[in-house]
């Protein structure tokens, strides 16, 4: 049959079909969602919105927000009149729902509010860090999740604040300074610090005249009479208070770079204790460090460690570290005054007592050419030499020095702790490469310490070390180590034998 041919004039009367190129991502991003159908998007949305109280809530939002700011606002309303009513306790078991929950009232003002009336937004930003000391006392918050979102509505809170006009912003910094006696949490402090140093001159001047006035009125500490008992929780929130609106002025101090200013109000917080790093600290970027050096000497009786919730919740307790902070200030005063050999003295002294890699590096960096050497075989010797080898090992490793960190192992065998996991499961690590021997070492100090107190949670590490120990032990000369490998788990089969949850999992 012979095929038709269109001529010049002829067109088609169907255009042949172009196949949809399909998405050969599984991974959501905006590229691969185009390839799915309206339909498609839409079921999935409401499959998840019948699953998910917080991602309903988003959904309600953004439909609101095709309304007007007023619907949004109205429906953020709501949830923070329930969150401002609720008693009921929230345990660990439902914190993560309640975060979750909180979150989305969040991004509904930061999402759907924000971009249609900022004020608006900001308002409700403000209210809900308002209400969030009522909302934690009820919370088993001890991971810090709900801590964190109104956390995150705190900086968002002072950028939004920041970009408004001068009187708008001393108008919203006014409203929350109003607010402070109900921020146990510190979290409209914490939003105050952020937004004052971005305020105007005349905006800083105004608000602090609001801080002083603030302060006169403020009831003096409560004096406890013979025969009374004293009301201390009271006691205690009036004397907070004051040195959070203290402790403002003495950001707006900063901010008007006002040494003297900030000197002034420290003495009159704490005349037997003044923070005598921070003093200082403004003294030297005012120039003037004579009178910083004068501060960061003077001699003061231990007092009172004070530890926040963050600390608690990062672990991060360091009793060393206000003397670390103050001889710190010390040596950059000490530099800045020209004094170069008492600095260097200084930052010798604090690497013996710490082994901190940061202050030998400084250290070492100061030295004239050639004496770096000398110096930095000294601080090896130092840190081998300790009673202790553990900090020595710890410092070896960070440098790092392996063959000195192999060394020292080897030279100090019997002395290493299991129970120091931390630092000698990666130490052993890091040794393995080139230094099997003690690695080996570190290992079997792991392995004795889970074993001899029957610590299963950590059976699966240990059964993992002793898998290494067998990699590594064909790699030792005979007589290295003793007893050799076999006769090593024959031995802890012996004294362990019955401990099945270990030996179930050792490898073969």
């Amino acid at each position: 049959m012979a095929r038709r041919v269109k001529g010049a004039g002829e067109t088609c009367d169907k255009a042949p079909a172009v196949k949809a190129r399909k998405s050969r991502s599984t991974t959501p991003t905006p590229d691969s969602l185009a390839a799915l159908s309206q339909e498609r998007l839409i079921a999935l949305i409401l499959e998840e919105v019948g699953q998910s109280a917080a991602f309903k809530k988003r959904v309600s939002a953004a439909l609101a927000a095709l309304q007007g700011p007023d619907t949004v606002a109205a429906m953020v309303d709501r949830r923070l009149g329930a969150l401002e009513k609720a008693r009921g306790f929230i345990d660990w078991q439902k914190r993560r729902a309640f975060a979750a929950d909180l979150d989305a009232t969040l991004a509904t003002i930061l999402t759907d509010l924000k971009p249609l009336d900022p004020s608006m937004a900001l308002d409700r930003l403000l209210r809900f860090l308002q209400g969030a000391d009522a909302t934690l006392e009820r919370v088993d918050d001890s991971s810090g999740q709900v801590h964190a979102v109104y956390e995150a509505a705190a900086e968002a809170a002072a950028g939004l604040a920041a970009a408004l006009p001068p009187e708008a912003a001393l108008r919203f910094a006014t409203r929350a300074v109003d607010g402070l006696d109900r921020d146990g949490f510190g979290l409209v402090s914490a939003l105050l610090v952020d937004l004052l140093p971005k305020l105007t001159k005349e905006a800083l001047d105004s608000l602090d005249a609001s801080l002083v006035e603030a302060l006169a009125a403020l009831p003096p500490p409560m004096a406890r009479k013979a025969g009374t008992v004293a009301a201390p929780g009271q006691d205690w929130e009036r004397r907070y208070h004051r040195l959070r609106l203290s402790r403002l002025r003495q950001v707006i101090a900063d901010a008007r770079n006002d040494a003297d200013a900030f000197i002034a109000i420290e003495r009159d917080l704490s005349p037997e204790r003044p923070d005598l790093p921070a003093v200082a600290e403004r003294l030297l970027k005012a120039g003037r460090a004579e009178e910083a050096l004068d501060w960061i000497r003077r001699k003061q009786k231990p007092g009172t460690v004070v530890v926040t919730r963050q600390d608690l919740i990062a672990g991060a307790i360091d009793p060393d570290g206000p003397e670390r902070e103050r001889e710190a200030v010390e040596i950059r005063v000490l530099d800045a005054l020209g004094r170069k050999v008492e600095a260097q003295a200084l930052r010798w002294a604090r690497f013996e007592q710490s082994l901190d890699p940061q202050i030998l590096r400084d250290y070492l960096a100061r030295l004239p050419d050639f004496e770096d050497d000398e110096a930095l075989e000294r601080a090896f010797t130092h840190a081998a030499s300790r009673k202790d080898p553990h900090g020595g090992l710890y410092f070896l490793i960070r440098w790092p020095n392996l063959d000195r960190a192999a060394r020292l192992v080897l030279d100090r065998r019997g002395e290493w702790s299991g129970r120091i996991w931390e630092l000698l499961a990666p130490a052993a690590e890091a040794l393995e490469p080139d230094h099997p021997l003690a690695a080996s070492l570190l290992y079997r100090a792991l392995i004795g310490d889970i074993l001899e107190r029957a610590r299963s949670p950590a059976y699966g590490h240990g059964a993992r070390h002793l898998t290494r120990l067998g990699e590594l032990a064909r790699e030792l000369r005979p007589g290295d180590l003793t007893p050799n490998h076999e006769d090593y788990v024959a031995a802890l089969r012996k004294a362990h034998g019955r401990k099945s949850g270990f030996w179930s999992q050792v490898a073969g």
